[in-house]
């Protein structure tokens, strides 16, 4: 047993389309500043991973969707220095509104075969495979 404290974040694959994913870079000032990821945050006490990801969409993406249109796709278990991160991953193929970057640098719809192309956070990087096979 390691001791670090288990962090419970929530991330989204948006498939629009064209079978294009979103992913988005981190801005300066935070931990990982220029990484790309998919959209998502942590999961507050109370809340379901869904609920989170659809409030996290809201605030980060300015965009809607509804816990039906969340489908699991896989996760990342991953010890950070100060912390160990666990990380469920949905796809989200229906939503209301055009994506905005309202906090992070900037975004792109990237072919899921090319997302290894964008330097993403260890967590993140596992999470490609299963959404080249998904797609």
């Amino acid at each position: 047993m390691s001791g670090q404290a288990l962090l419970l974040v929530v991330a989204v694959a948006l498939v629009d389309a064209d079978r294009r994913v979103l992913i988005a870079q981190r801005p300066e000032g935070k931990s990982m500043a220029g990484l790309w990821e998919f959209p998502g945050g942590k999961v507050e006490a109370g809340e379901t991973p869904e609920a989170a990801l659809i409030r996290e969409l809201e605030e980060e993406l300015g965009i809607s969707t509804q816990t039906a249109c969340l489908a699991p796709v896989s996760f990342a278990s991953h010890s950070y220095e100060n912390f160990h991160l666990l990380m469920p991953l949905y796809a989200c193929r229906k939503w209301q509104g055009t994506p905005e970057p309202r906090e992070h640098i900037a975004l792109k719809w990237v072919r899921p075969q090319n997302l290894r192309d964008y330097p993403m956070p260890p967590a993140d990087e596992p999470l490609i495979a299963a959404l080249c096979d998904l797609l």
